[in-house]
């Protein structure tokens, strides 16, 4: 039983390392590309729109439907 808890405890490191090495391999081309202003405007708004597009898709799927 030892050995299962051990185990299971792995799993949220391994969470926490996958996410930051998914972090850090998106986010190090895009703070690259951000010297010039017109390529980092661009990466806010896309960050922003992703960021709303995001909190709209959660917001229908956690809301019910209204009813007619």
């Amino acid at each position: 039983m030892k050995d299962f808890f051990l185990n299971v405890t792995r799993y949220p490191r391994y969470l926490v390392a996958f996410s930051l090495g998914v972090f850090n391999s998106v986010l190090e081309p895009l703070a690259k590309r951000s010297s010039n202003p017109v390529t980092a405007i661009a990466l806010v708004g896309a960050l922003v729109s992703g960021m709303i597009s995001l909190s709209l898709v959660l917001r229908a799927m956690v809301n019910p439907a209204p009813l007619a």
